[in-house]
């Protein structure tokens, strides 16, 4: 069996898996007291969101944001204020673990590239070690900050208005870098390959990574485009920017776990979490092997209008109330 077709098959399987227990789950009369609702179609909708965004250059924290508004999770308008407070703590927490399928994609999608880091580290292959010096590099600025602002960036940028901004600029952004790639195409696909990445290049991008930190930026942009700027071609940047997101993302899930993971489980029951889990691993996917792929016949310009335009609907659905 080829490594596509058990790919489908292990997809495959994981949906009916899935599909079987989510129709065995008890009612809502069996929900241990305490708990706020979140149904299979719920989990279902934030893990999608999630695994397709994740690695786009459009900001799966922003999209997860609005999802979770737009279905009411984490609003808890009926509640007490320290229990609002609760769940939305809850649902901030929720909407960052089950970036924990999307990072087990990339593993599985890049899994020669983990290996060969590995390899690196035991004295066995010079280009591995010389990636995971990089990756380690480029982790490092994300780590340091994160740690120092991580509950500043919750308390006043994890909003609706926020994310609309942080849209809007990065849209415009990848429009203006487009648009200068397309009069110097031959330039930028000569970019050196991730054989030739330094940990120094490395770091620049760790330090362009911290300014996804606000919600709406997208990890995914600022990393590809830190990448192209310091001399990596096009497929290199994505790959890379790949790879130090498993690190980056992985850190964030497991802190956010052991931090706010008691809340979030008492306030979610843990099939929730699973299907969001699954459902971001299955649509990360489609939606890596899609971008590459797109990616390497286009350009970033669909993602800098997308965002624009989702940025000025949002802007009108809030301005109305509609969400």
């Amino acid at each position: 069996m080829t490594g596509k077709n058990q790919l489908k098959y292990t997809i495959l399987i994981i949906l009916l898996l899935t599909a079987c227990w989510a129709g065995a789950a008890p009612g809502d009369e069996n929900d241990p007291p305490g708990k706020s609702e979140m149904t299979t179609g719920q989990a279902i909708i934030l893990g999608v969101v999630e695994g397709l965004t994740e690695y786009l250059p459009v900001s799966s924290t922003g999209h997860l944001l609005l999802a979770q508004r737009i279905m009411g999770i984490g609003e808890g308008a009926s509640l007490s204020e320290s229990d609002r407070e609760r769940e939305k703590e809850a649902a901030d927490a929720y909407a960052i673990c089950i970036q924990a399928g999307a990072i087990i994609a990339v593993l599985g999608l890049y899994f020669r590239r983990v290996r060969q880091m590995l390899f690196g580290l035991f004295g066995r292959d010079p280009v591995g070690l010389r990636l995971l010096i990089g990756v380690a590099a480029g982790f490092l600025p994300a780590a340091v900050i994160g740690l120092l602002f991580n509950s500043h960036i919750k308390e006043y940028l994890f909003g609706p208005w926020p994310v609309v901004a942080a849209w809007l600029v990065g849209g415009v952004a990848i429009l203006a870098v487009s648009s200068r790639i397309r009069s110097k195409h031959e330039m930028v696909r000569s970019g050196c390959s991730l054989a030739g990445l330094t940990w120094k290049m490395a770091l620049i991008i760790g330090f362009a990574q911290c300014i996804a930190m606000w919600p709406g930026v997208s990890r995914s942009l600022v990393t590809i485009v830190g990448g192209m700027m310091v001399g990596l071609s096009l497929p290199a940047a994505v790959e890379f920017s790949f790879l130090l997101g498993v690190v980056t993302l992985g850190a964030a899930t497991a802190y956010d776990g052991l931090k706010h993971g008691q809340v979030m489980l008492q306030t979610y029951d843990p099939q929730s979490l699973a299907i969001g889990l699954v459902f971001a691993f299955i649509s990360a996917v489609l939606s890596i092997k899609w971008m590459v792929a797109y990616l390497n016949r286009h350009g970033l310009a669909i993602f800098g209008y997308y965002r624009v335009i989702l940025a000025l609907v949002t802007t009108a659905l809030l301005v109305t109330h509609t969400i």
